[in-house]
């Protein structure tokens, strides 16, 4: 989608006529990626470009950039550039009629029914110029693939500090798109199809995208049928863009090398444990009520079943038990609960399987792996798979 070439020249006016619901929708997607704090000010507005065919609605700040064009009825075009937040919060509680706005000399004028707004605009000369996208690397399905950003993105870290594993690595092969994310305790990935030019064999096209920016594209784009993905280089900038219903997404890719974390997934394991997902998940939640924060749940698996034990507090303690098909050796691992809720939410089966994988030191267990389930015997497909680092077992 291109930038409309239009600009406010002096003492001319904008006006059109749009009806209120596509208004405050557009509105409200151009916005929602800007951050809360922008170091410019001009960086927080909104862009509206009125011509002959409606209206672009644009906002970017370097990092990330958001367009949709919609229809509207333009008496006269032109470009204006408003504050992003405040028109979003207006545009979503005007009266249910159509919106009409003008524009004269610094001042913007929003009218709907008996409600009338002035607001100051800011300087259209001055705001940098969109990133523009040229051709399309590939076709995702929206649904998967917003599925498959949800089940990953948990797994990203939130830490600032190391920017690399603050993202999602997407990563084409052939017809395939696998998604992956760490924080260094856990691992998930995920695997949709790709629709586009096939990657070369053994070839791999990657994109490290911000975790927060993935998850809102996913959030927005998740029931548009299907979501054109383009990843360009532009002066030594790496974009990629997410575009769907006449609206694009663009951000720029995190620099660096995301560690290569899928070679911790075991090939087979052959110690493992199948369980319903609810009941773990009820259970985990219930016993985790009497732990002291970024304690562990002690999680022990033999013929009998799964007892699960709080025993990190003086002030409480809990034990719940549940049933569980154990094939292998009994195995106690610690985990977090919150981090294994995290990967038992995202496994979308009525069972789960929870494998335990080996370590050199034959009492350090190694990470537990996390798969669907789709009966009590019956594997789930492995679309899915989530890593989760045991804690050291508390002695």
């Amino acid at each position: 989608m291109g930038t409309h070439d239009c600009a406010i020249h002096d003492g001319r006016t904008v006006k059109f006529q749009v009806n209120r619901d596509v208004f405050s929708e557009a509105v409200s997607f151009a916005v929602k990626l800007l951050p809360q704090r922008t170091t410019l000010p001009i960086l927080s507005g909104i862009l509206i470009q009125a011509n002959a065919d409606g209206l672009v609605l644009s906002s970017f700040d370097y990092e990330v950039s958001s367009q949709t064009e919609i229809q509207a009825d333009v008496e006269e075009p032109g470009a204006v550039l408003v504050s992003g937040r405040l028109l979003a919060e207006i545009a979503g509680r005007l009266p249910n009629a159509p919106v009409r706005v003008t524009t004269e000399d610094a001042r913007i004028s929003v009218s709907c029914g008996s409600s009338n707004f002035t607001l100051l605009s800011m300087p259209v000369e001055e705001y940098p110029s969109i990133p523009e996208i040229s051709g399309e690397t590939g076709v995702v399905p929206a649904e998967e693939f917003a599925t498959a950003v949800a089940q990953v993105a948990v797994a990203a870290s939130r830490d600032d500090v190391t920017p690399v594993i603050t993202g999602v690595q997407l990563e084409v092969r052939e017809n395939h798109l696998g998604l992956v994310a760490t924080d260094r305790y856990r691992v998930a990935v995920c695997e949709i199809d790709w629709d586009g030019g096939a990657v070369a064999g053994d070839e791999t096209l990657t994109a490290l995208v911000p975790a927060r920016t993935l998850q809102e594209v996913g959030k927005t784009f998740g029931h548009s049928g299907t979501i054109s993905i383009s990843i360009t280089s532009r002066d030594d900038r790496e974009l990629i863009a997410f575009s769907a219903d006449r609206k694009t997404v663009t951000s720029l890719l995190i620099k660096g090398n995301f560690p290569p974390v899928r070679r911790l997934f075991p090939e087979t394991v052959d110690n493992y444990a199948v369980m319903s997902t609810a009941d773990l998940i009820e259970a985990t939640r219930r016993v985790a009520l009497v732990l002291e924060r970024e304690a562990a749940l002690r999680y022990t698996f033999t013929a009998e079943g799964l007892t699960l034990e709080a025993i990190g507090s003086e002030q409480a303690q809990a034990s719940e038990s549940i049933d569980a098909i154990l094939t292998g050796d009994d195995t106690v691992v610690s985990l977090k609960p919150q981090f294994l809720l995290d990967g038992l939410g995202a496994v979308h089966s009525e069972f789960v399987r929870i494998s335990f994988t080996k370590t050199e030191n034959p009492n350090k267990p190694g990470p537990v792996l996390i798969t669907s389930q789709s009966s009590r015997d019956q594997a789930g497909s492995d679309t899915y798979r989530y890593l989760l680092q045991p804690n050291l077992l508390l002695r």
